[in-house]
């Protein structure tokens, strides 16, 4: 059952010496983050229709920074818009969530085996500052943070395979991928073997291992339709898992 209100209600690791400054988020992104993430995680369901009132209200905001972030999700395809009544979580079947894995895994890891051997000192860098990210949002259970992070990196790591075009769209792929999954891991401890794979992605990049890239990028989208879907890995399913 979600735990926001719907219409009918009424109602720095790294070894660096400093830690970087990050931008804060504005309201608007704050909001869109958390909507997000119920999107994603099954929080919100499809199908649910939800007003900018009654979600401002129960996130503690205007109606305001919720319509602009719906609309921004329903640009996405993650929502429709409902005349006169708010917004619709579109439905994803498991057969669309297969199509945009399947699409992903044509485009996300070739574009890993050319961005090898690519990376310098900054960017590697800016990298694993984005992984050690990850690794502390999955620790502590925090979706939120963990998904955006792990959008941002791979955002950052495909930009090197110097295809605007290609960023936008395996981005676009990612945030409408659903994940009810992904919780469970996270409250068994599990995301943070995910999250470590970023990690590893880059000592591959970085070391020019494109093979090697290419094939732990498949891995990684894996999750997405298997134990991030589902909550129920398989042992060693995870790159660096023990068990």
């Amino acid at each position: 059952m979600s735990s926001f209100p719907t219409a009918s209600d009424g109602a720095s690791a790294g070894g660096a010496p400093f830690t970087p400054l990050t931008r804060p988020l504005s309201l608007r992104e704050t909001v869109l983050e958390q909507i997000r993430t119920a999107i994603i995680t099954g929080e919100i369901a499809e199908g649910e229709l939800v007003s900018a009132p009654t979600l401002g209200q129960s996130l503690g905001v205007s109606a305001t920074p919720v319509r602009e972030a719906m609309m921004e999700l329903a640009r996405d395809g993650v929502v429709e818009t409902v005349k006169n009544k708010g917004f619709r979580v579109t439905a994803m079947t498991a057969a669309e969530l297969d199509d945009l894995a399947e699409i992903r895994l044509m485009i996300e890891p070739p574009a890993m085996h050319r961005v090898a051997g690519r990376l310098d000192d900054d960017s590697t860098a800016a990298l694993t500052r984005l992984a050690d990210a990850c690794l502390r949002a999955a620790e502590h259970g925090d979706l939120v943070e963990y998904l955006r992070h792990d959008r941002e990196f791979h955002a950052v790591a495909l930009r090197h395979a110097g295809n605007a075009q290609l960023v936008q769209l395996a981005t676009s792929l990612r945030v409408r991928t659903r994940m009810y999954g992904i919780a469970t891991l996270a409250r068994d401890g599990r995301l943070a073997a995910s999250a470590r794979e970023h990690h590893e992605l880059v000592r591959r990049l970085r070391a020019g291992d494109a093979d090697g890239a290419e094939r732990l990028m498949r891995t990684h989208i894996g999750h997405a339709r298997k134990a991030w879907a589902t909550g129920r890995p398989e042992a060693g399913e995870f790159a660096g898992d023990t068990e």
